[in-house]
């Protein structure tokens, strides 16, 4: 397996605070707007935003929430491993807000259109965007782009974007690793 990497840690950290800019541009105060993270691996990204947000650039009101997606996946059934779910953590109304769906890599879809059917049972929200570290361009299997992108990278079928945090994997990097 050879990896290479696509992003290390200057340049994750320049990507995070032109995403969070980008939010401010939109939301402003985020008074009407809420961040979910889905899980497992959108919670990191959200995570880092939300303290970039409230430290750097002093947005008090920030309403933050983990949203598994397991049960609501269309592949839930179909592989020989049994999936596990996380937690969904979401303690506010969604209802008439503005929702940004945070996710670590954007590849098929699948995930994003999981995403908006579990939404579903928390309310209806206003509008729904999606921010995304890694967009794989030429992967979807379905009709999704996201709102907010740190970076678009061309990858083929038989390689994978492995993002790294250094709350949970002691770097911040992004590495395309050839399966």
């Amino acid at each position: 397996m050879s990896q290479k990497v696509l992003l290390n840690a200057k340049e994750v950290n320049i990507i995070l605070h032109r995403l969070a800019c980008q939010l401010i541009e939109k939301h402003n105060d985020f008074s009407n707007t809420v961040l979910i993270g889905l899980q497992p691996r959108g919670i990191f990204l959200a995570d880092r935003l939300t303290k970039i947000l409230k430290e750097d650039y002093k947005i008090k009101n920030i309403q933050l929430g983990y949203l598994d997606i397991t049960f609501y996946r269309d592949d839930f059934r179909r592989g020989q491993k049994t999936l596990e779910a996380n937690k969904t953590k979401i303690n506010f109304l969604v209802e008439d807000k503005n929702i940004v769906f945070i996710d670590d890599v954007l590849y098929t879809g699948r995930s994003i259109r999981a995403a908006l059917t579990a939404i579903q049972s928390f309310g209806r929200p206003n509008e729904i965007e999606l921010l995304t570290l890694i967009d794989r361009r030429f992967s979807r299997h379905l009709p999704i782009q996201p709102d907010y992108r740190g970076r678009q990278v061309d990858v083929i079928n038989n390689e994978k974007v492995k993002v790294n945090w250094i709350e949970h994997d002691k770097e911040d990097s992004v590495y395309l690793i050839e399966k």
